[in-house]
């Protein structure tokens, strides 16, 4: 399974975050952010979730990427996507590195919260993770994924435009609801006048104030999962 990988400076064993890669795959976007982590000093690996596939590498944010995205997303079941997961946590911490949690982008983020339900990962973060409380894709399904959140162990930061139509409000609140009744230690955080993407800067969603209070909690949590390592400004 081919992965991103982004190593810290400083050598030596690191903690290790996930990065769940968004609908484009390993995309631009996703190995920036691998990059960012791996400044604050954590060995970041962003799998590809899609190697399964013929053909596989960076899609292009536009109709013909994105179309190709969902056709290959239709095809990713929640059984591989959890061996994927699996198999880099055992890899990671065969190389001796402590997993500090994972960080998912869209697409990711479902992997994300779908990854804590099934292995304790310190801290996770789910930037505008879709479908959680349908079966609209294979990684829902048989029972929606937020239907798996009493089986969560990890402490969840859910960063949520307010404005994305592909998590309108009543999802954003079933969301909330299944955290709070399950007893999940979590954040879910609101952005007015975001919508999807909006971490993103090379999209024109791009919202670099919600992006920077949502980078500014994620370093935050990743730094009190118990992981010592320095913050430094991003």
């Amino acid at each position: 399974m081919p992965a991103y990988v982004a190593r810290p400076a400083a050598p030596g064993s690191a903690p290790a975050v996930l990065v769940g890669m968004e609908l484009f795959g390993v995309s631009a976007h996703v190995r920036d952010v691998c990059e960012q982590l791996a400044d604050l000093g954590y060995y970041a690996v962003a799998p590809d979730f899609y190697h399964r596939e013929p053909s596989t590498g960076e899609l292009p944010a536009d109709a013909e990427g994105r179309a190709r995205g969902f056709d290959m997303l239709g095809r990713l079941t929640r059984e591989q996507a959890l061996a994927d997961v699996g198999a880099t946590l055992t890899q990671l911490r065969n190389a001796g590195h402590h997993v500090a949690g994972m960080v998912g982008l869209s697409v990711g983020g479902h992997l994300a919260y779908l990854s804590a339900t099934a292995f304790h990962l310190p801290a996770v973060a789910v930037f505008y993770g879709g479908w959680l409380p349908t079966t609209d894709i294979p990684l829902s399904r048989p029972q929606p994924t937020l239907d798996r959140t009493s089986a969560i162990t990890s402490r969840v930061l859910m960063l949520l435009g307010a404005d994305d139509p592909l998590i309108p409000a009543e999802q954003r609140k079933q969301i909330a609801e299944a955290l709070s009744v399950a007893g999940v230690a979590h954040e879910l955080v609101e952005y007015s006048g975001a919508g999807h993407g909006f971490f993103c800067r090379q999209r024109d969603s791009y919202e670099p104030v919600a992006a920077a209070d949502a980078w500014g909690r994620v370093c935050r949590m990743l730094h009190e999962s118990g992981v010592n390592t320095t913050l430094h400004a991003v």
